[in-house]
């Protein structure tokens, strides 16, 4: 199954091997809890629209490999704020924005040469925040 990321102009197949690392992390409920000053206890549940992370890297140095060319329209895109996009995985589109706040991008040559081509390829670490 692929891995896409379009705004709506442009859209970039990724490679379906990456590994989404914090999908089960994330709890869809939010609770508070607290005394309230008659000495009952209160707490307040309610679900959250947006706020997902989605962080895409891969498993290891043989899966997962984005292009140089690809890494440069994600960046271009990060470079934007507030840049919303649709990525699309495992057939479920997500809204989202790049989470600048925790690195959006962390990249790395697979092999190092000294005349890069849009060609050569490259780890990759993607974070996302859901926005709707």
């Amino acid at each position: 199954m692929t891995i896409a990321l379009s705004d709506g102009v442009t859209t970039l197949e990724l490679d379906p091997d990456l590994f989404w690392d914090d999908e089960f992390t994330w709890q869809p409920v939010e609770q508070s809890s607290e005394r309230s000053i008659t000495g009952a206890w209160v707490v307040d549940v309610g679900e959250r629209i947006a706020g997902r992370p989605i962080t895409l890297r891969p498993e290891d140095d043989r899966s997962g490999w984005i292009t140089r060319a690809t890494m440069s329209q994600l960046q271009a895109w990060a470079a934007v704020p507030g840049q919303s996009l649709t990525l699309t995985l495992r057939g479920i589109a997500y809204r989202v924005i790049f989470r600048h706040e925790d690195r959006a991008i962390d990249a790395e040559p697979r092999v190092h040469y000294a005349d890069t081509q849009p060609t050569d390829w490259l780890l990759a670490t993607l974070r996302f925040i859901t926005i709707e």
